[in-house]
């Protein structure tokens, strides 16, 4: 399969040429990270309250005074699906004074 020339299509290029089937679904983690650890927890709370099914963790960057909310979904990780998705997470995070800062599998 081939993807678009960007980040994401590289990352989706190299899970493929690496064997991994991305036909499947997997447990994809999306990173969104904060200065501060009450704006962090709020999104966490945020996300208890509406994504109930979501693994969602709180913890602290290798960077001090970073915190990163990582969010789990089980999705099959399609580019068009990781666009849309990366998208929401960085309106969402926004609202919190966060970013999204990519996304990965867990292998």
């Amino acid at each position: 399969m081939t993807y678009p020339d960007d980040e994401t299509g590289q990352v989706l290029a190299e899970m493929q040429a690496a064997g991994i089937d991305l036909d499947k679904p997997h447990s994809v983690v999306f990173f969104q990270l904060f200065e501060e650890k009450s704006q962090a927890q709020a999104m966490v709370n945020h996300l208890a309250e509406h994504a109930p099914n979501m693994q969602v963790a709180l913890v602290p960057d290798e960077l001090p005074n970073v915190w990163d909310v990582n969010c789990t979904l089980v999705m099959q990780p399609s580019y068009d699906a990781i666009v849309a998705q990366e998208a929401e997470f960085e309106q969402l995070a926004a609202k919190f004074k966060g970013y999204n800062d990519g996304w990965g599998i867990e292998a």
